[in-house]
């Protein structure tokens, strides 16, 4: 989503109103930035993002009422025009990759914000991405997996995602547990096994998770 207008329209949810409140006084410093809207839940935001069509949402993970994925999860759905960044505390892989599986444009680490924030909401203002750089490793190890899975193998067949899943399955997890894991739902993880199971031509209860246990070492 490129932006061409001087001013970036921004809105802000987290729930604890003196960072809030900090993010605020920080945008607000950058004339090109105008901050539409504040909200202190996951609902709020949502139905600010709806109402108010920012460039840029700027979402805590952690949230009251609908956490960030799952906000995220539902402007996908909606197919709503704007660049989701997430401000977290989490240092967590597998947090980040499922960020980056939803769509989120943007991942920063709260503890460096101040320093970063104004240059993320430009960059996924202008359709690129941004990751805070203490966490490169991530993105590259991301980039890695993206590499090896083209590899010719009935697997390379599969996303990013759907490997994760798999690997998972091959660890005997519940789709539970595999929900809990990927920070997605059940029907979700559902979802990616029948279309793992589609793509590999699997049928049968436990076509899959023979499947999975077979390949474990290529996962």
């Amino acid at each position: 989503m490129a932006h061409e207008s001087p001013d970036i329209r921004v809105v802000i949810a987290d729930d604890h109103p003196i960072f809030r409140k900090g993010l605020r006084q920080i945008l607000e410093a950058d004339r090109h930035l105008a901050i539409v809207g504040e909200a202190a839940d996951g609902e709020q935001a949502l139905n600010l993002i709806r109402t108010t069509h920012p460039h840029v949402a700027v979402l805590d993970v952690d949230m009251p009422h609908k956490n960030g994925l799952a906000v995220a999860g539902e402007v996908r759905a909606l197919g709503l025009d704007v660049a989701i960044i997430f401000l977290t505390m989490h240092k967590n892989e597998r947090f980040f990759n499922a960020a980056l599986d939803i769509g989120v444009r943007g991942y920063m680490l709260k503890e460096t914000a101040s320093s970063d924030i104004v240059e993320g909401i430009r960059a996924v203002a202008a359709g690129r991405s941004y990751v805070t750089p203490a966490l490169s490793d991530y993105l590259i190890n991301r980039h890695r997996a993206g590499a090896s899975a083209d590899d010719g193998t009935p697997l390379s067949s599969l996303s990013p995602t759907e490997r994760r899943v798999l690997r998972l399955v091959a660890d005997y997890k519940t789709s539970k547990e595999i929900a809990d894991a990927l920070f997605i739902s059940i029907r979700t993880v559902d979802r990616h096994r029948a279309n793992i199971a589609s793509k590999l031509d699997l049928s049968g209860a436990h076509a899959l998770l023979q499947f999975a246990a077979e390949h474990k070492a290529e996962l």
